[in-house]
């Protein structure tokens, strides 16, 4: 177990070192540079094509989902315990300007999100019943023609679906529910594994279903919550900004050269943990939007910017926030880290019923999470078999078991390994939408005529 340990942390560290991480954030300043900035630009258009088309009837999608349902199931993957817990994390070991550089990361990554999506779009394939199958798989292998390396991709999927989507996201649930309530894990385990069994069942379409219900109300639930709170220290909100500003270009005010925060820090922490919430670039979210049932790629691409803009600018600046201005403004300095931290600055407003309120929010998340990777690693395996209902029908019954392993096990290591296994998913994803960007610049000009 060592050595596994060991060479994860080797490929860690690649994979999310400072090249990679660059990389990343880079193909998002080539898409956003060569569109003219168009997440800027038309951001109003972004807004009434996504929140602004909710309360219209939609058009019965058939076989596929809605376009709401394929930002809901791609937001029910993106949006999870790192909402809470990352964020917290990132301000602890880089500083308040940390959360300056995660903007950073959104605002080019609304960019790679919205590439990834319109040519999930455009290089989807049609099965039965037009029922469309698409995501970085799909473009890699239609649009460049390297099958061998489509494999790859949708192998990696499968193994972050085990890991980062279902034994990481069961085990929070758990501990959670254990720490607050007193529900041993087993039990919590087994409830978990049976709801989400339930949903997997019934295939994409109620996987979707799920989706367009849970993720608007764990968003409303958390937010509504975040506000209350804000309200209550208004009054710290603009030395929070502040802090952020400052830590941002000159850390060693924000707390004296106490905690020995720097630009590189803040910067890394920042844009490391930025790309790991929003997944711009990694390449399971596209797998969502390709099944949406819309008029152009671009409109599709349009969801891809709401659910970055929705992610990282939205529910990771409220938890900033509450951070931030929790007792009066110095709570973040007092050591605490990860969920602990979130959960102690939420019991200075709601006292006890701070650590329900996180609870019942991680609870959420990680269910959406959960669902929403497994939507992921079913596309994946769909491609790798050709659709092979046998091997489909294991998969699910490996996932369902392993959420309840997830909820009994010690998964510090797991962890980790999801998290390697998430970066690798980006090498080949983000090389394609590289050698892809023609189309994408052409799909965004014919859109816009």
């Amino acid at each position: 177990m060592n050595i596994i340990y060991r060479i994860n942390e080797i490929i860690n560290s690649i994979v999310w070192g400072p090249v990679a991480v660059a990389f990343l954030i880079g193909s998002g300043i080539y898409f956003t540079l060569f569109t003219k900035f168009f997440q800027f630009r038309n951001f109003g258009l972004i807004l009434k094509k996504t929140i602004g088309s909710i309360f219209i009837k939609q058009k019965d999608p058939g076989a596929n989902i809605t376009p709401f349902q394929a930002v809901s199931t791609a937001l029910a993957g993106t949006i999870g315990t790192g909402n809470i817990a990352g964020v917290a994390t990132a301000i602890t070991a880089g500083g308040p300007g940390a959360v300056f550089w995660m903007w950073v990361s959104g605002f080019f990554g609304m960019m790679t999100k919205y590439a990834e999506v319109a040519l999930a779009v455009k290089f989807r394939n049609v099965g039965k019943n037009r029922e469309y199958y698409g995501g970085p798989m799909y473009y890699i292998e239609n649009g460049i023609g390297l099958r061998w390396l489509a494999v790859i991709f949708s192998f990696l999927c499968i193994c972050a679906s085990f890991g980062i989507g279902n034994i990481s996201q069961s085990n929070s649930i758990a501990m959670a529910l254990y720490s607050t309530f007193d529900i041993p894990p087993p039990l919590s385990g087994t409830a978990v594994a049976a709801i989400c069994g339930f949903v997997l069942i019934g295939g994409v379409k109620r996987i979707a279903k799920a989706a367009e219900f849970i993720v608007p109300f764990m968003a409303f639930f958390y937010i509504a919550g975040s506000v209350i709170f804000l309200i209550y220290n208004f009054a710290h909100i603009p030395s929070a900004f502040l802090l952020i500003f400052e830590g941002a270009f000159h850390p060693q005010s924000v707390a004296g050269g106490v905690l020995g925060f720097t630009v590189k820090n803040a910067f890394h922490y920042g844009i490391a943990r930025g790309v790991f919430t929003n997944e711009a670039g990694l390449g399971s979210a596209p797998i969502a939007h390709a099944v949406a049932n819309c008029r152009h790629p671009a409109e599709q691409g349009l969801w891809g910017i709401f659910e970055v803009f929705f992610d990282t600018i939205v529910i990771c600046t409220m938890t900033t926030l509450v951070i931030l201005t929790a007792d009066g403004g110095r709570l973040w300095q007092s050591g605490e880290n990860g969920a602990v931290l979130t959960t102690k600055a939420f019991e200075t407003v709601f006292g006890s019923y701070g650590s329900y309120f996180i609870a019942v929010a991680i609870i959420f998340f990680a269910v959406a999470s959960i669902l929403g990777w497994a939507f992921y690693g079913q596309r994946s395996i769909e491609y790798i078999t050709g659709g092979n209902k046998k091997v489909l029908l294991v998969y699910r019954l490996v996932f369902i078991v392993l959420i309840v392993i997830g909820a009994i096990s010690n998964i510090e290591t797991a962890w980790s390994i999801s998290d390697t296994l998430n970066g690798l998913m980006a090498i080949p994803n983000v090389l394609a939408l590289l050698a892809l960007s023609p189309f994408v610049f052409k799909i965004t000009k014919d859109y816009m005529k």
